[in-house]
């Protein structure tokens, strides 16, 4: 009786090592997707959710500028008048909204300017070290 096994090529070895880790990739690229996959559905989730927010706080506004309006009228005030002063004080905080968001977004606003003012200096002093 003999224990002889049969040994396996180096071949053969090296071809198990490789479909071993074709398989490892493989499973964790399958992984990824199916993780990635339920990510995208989460954000899709939550999306859905902040524009729904969105929505309903574009309403709860309107019926609170309409309360404004109606107390207003209540205090005494014409209802066409008591609208008009509600729809115009809503207007101009619209447009100062709207015109720090622009101002922000100027390309001139969104420069680094400490960074460049830091870069011109120090140049400036590389420049004098090498001049003296």
């Amino acid at each position: 009786m003999s224990d002889h096994q049969p040994t396996k090529s180096t071949g053969s070895v090296l071809s198990d090592a490789l479909n071993n880790v074709s398989s490892l990739v493989r499973s964790e690229v399958d992984l990824a997707r199916a993780e990635i996959s339920e990510n995208v559905n989460r954000a899709g989730t939550a999306v859905g959710m902040i524009a729904g927010a969105a929505i309903i706080a574009l309403v709860s506004l309107n019926v609170l500028a309409g309360a404004l309006v109606a107390g207003l009228a209540e205090a005494g005030i014409d209802a066409g008048w008591a609208a008009l002063i509600v729809g115009v004080i809503l207007a101009v905080i619209a447009f100062g909204m709207i015109s720090k968001g622009i101002n922000d977004l100027k390309l001139s606003s969104l420069a680094p300017t400490r960074t460049a003012r830091n870069v011109k200096r120090d140049a400036k002093a590389i420049k004098e070290s090498y001049d003296a």
